[in-house]
């Protein structure tokens, strides 16, 4: 069947892409151009007409793109025209009418997979890359959408392949036992090799998913310390209440933010506090939660209540987070899942002499009303960011589908070599190593894909 889309963002624009792909494309473009097929990958201008009634429907610039040296590897057409809301309407009404069928979210990009143009890592690095929002997710999405990636799973796959023949040369030639025997053991240490590979890739600390999805940052605190007043101030706009009144915020606040080209995710939260309402009592439970999956905590504290005092309950050891992981706040423990935690001393604008300073040398000392401070708390994140996240030269793996089946390779491999020291037969040994190709394959798209093709391409616009 061949399909048609809008393939650029819908709304009144310049230009507007409609994009079409299958057997029927060159009769398509024949009749919409009236007989006057353009070169094959010449953009040439072209008066559109109904194929039916022969009724002008705009002046474009067309491109007749035929398989397979093109997107999907099949047959294709796109159309530049106005991008007035009522032209691309009767265009697209047009190609409905002559039979053609409306593509699907992701059809297009699926149509390239399944003839060999892209394989699953692309393909998800071109969704990632249509959805990125700063600078170090578009690099991520890039390199992982030009093969980076793929290039690393099919060496994986290509050591794997190499044991399994060791493995398949046992079996072969069973009845010469020396033979059968020195072939088996060669692929002990290509497993061995593999599973260091695979254990490598696991402990990257997810930087990867990180980066792709947002660095989380739960801004937690006693009521009225000024944690909204920080979430609005850094965002740029009023995305949350503030209000003297303690309680006012009670569920998570959510804003997305660039700092230097890496994605946070701040969270502002109910402040922390021994609550009797049961609303409030929800609120802080959220805001523990909320601090205990955050990859960063930004532990607030009021300057203008005096030093000592404040700086003992929120207990603060600076940005090295790794030696003092939890926050003591109002009788409530603020743990994180990464253990990295800011203090940050609010309202240093009414703060009683002496000035900053009270709460330590690693603090960050700001005004959330004046600002003051505000770009040394963006230039701490963005440090931690490329600190943590910035490092390591081989590509991250930035799906959680991805880790799954590469632990699913390495407790295969695992199962492999306990197998050879238990005596295993080379027949249950070889089963294990199929496991592991099993999983390796589904990184890419070259076995049992149809599971996960559904959710992959589920996630692509309209068009793409």
């Amino acid at each position: 069947m061949t399909i048609y889309a809008l393939s650029s963002a819908p709304g009144r624009a310049g230009i507007a892409v409609i994009r079409i792909s299958g057997r029927a494309s060159r009769k398509t473009l024949y009749e919409l151009c009236n007989g006057r097929l353009p070169a094959p990958r010449v953009s040439s201008f072209r008066r559109l007409r109904h194929p039916k009634s022969r009724e002008m429907l705009d002046e474009a610039m067309v491109l007749w793109l035929p398989g397979p040296a093109n997107f999907t590897g099949e047959d294709m057409a796109e159309l530049y025209v106005h991008g007035g809301r009522a032209v691309v309407a009767a265009v697209m009404n047009a190609l409905a009418d002559i039979g053609l069928r409306l593509a699907e979210p992701g059809e297009f990009t699926r149509r390239a997979f399944g003839n060999g143009k892209l394989d699953l890592t692309e393909a998800e690095g071109l969704a990632d890359l249509i959805n990125a929002d700063t600078e170090v997710q578009r690099r991520q999405a890039l390199a992982q959408h030009s093969g980076a990636m793929r290039a690393r799973y099919e060496k994986w796959r290509r050591t794997l392949l190499k044991a399994m023949a060791y493995v398949e040369a046992s079996l072969d030639f069973s009845d010469e036992a020396d033979i059968a025997d020195g072939a088996f053991r060669e692929a002990v240490p290509e497993a061995r090799a593999l599973i260091a590979d695979l254990e490598s890739a696991l402990a990257d600390g997810r930087r990867g998913e990180i980066l792709r999805e947002g660095i989380s940052v739960a801004i937690v605190g006693e009521p009225n310390v000024g944690k909204s007043s920080l979430l609005n101030a850094l965002a740029g706009r009023e995305a949350a209440i503030v209000y003297d009144e303690p309680g006012t915020t009670r569920d998570v606040i959510e804003v997305s933010l660039d700092l230097d080209g890496y994605p946070f995710v701040l969270r502002d939260t109910a402040g922390i506090r021994e609550a009797t309402s049961p609303v409030e009592q929800e609120g802080v439970r959220r805001a523990l939660a909320a601090a205990e999956a955050a990859d960063v905590v930004l532990a607030m504290v009021d300057g203008s209540r005096g030093g000592a005092d404040v700086a003992a309950k929120a207990e603060a050891g600076g940005e090295a987070a790794a030696s003092s992981p939890s926050t003591h706040i109002e009788g409530a423990t603020v743990t994180s899942s990464s253990g990295v935690r800011f203090l940050v001393v609010n309202k240093v604008d009414v703060a009683p002499s002496p000035a900053p300073g009270n709460f330590g040398s690693e603090a960050v000392y700001i005004s959330a009303k004046t600002g003051l401070g505000l770009n040394a708390l963006k230039a701490a994140l963005v440090r931690f960011a490329g600190e943590t996240y910035g490092r390591g030269e081989a590509p991250a793996i930035t799906r959680f589908r991805h880790r799954q089946e590469i632990g699913r390779a390495r407790l295969a491999l695992a199962r492999f070599l306990e197998g050879v020291e238990a005596g295993e037969a080379p027949e249950l040994a070889a089963e294990h190593l199929r496991e592991a190709a099993d999983a390796l394959g589904r990184l890419t798209g070259r076995l049992d894909v149809e599971d996960v093709l559904g959710q992959i391409f589920g996630e692509f616009c309209i068009g793409k």
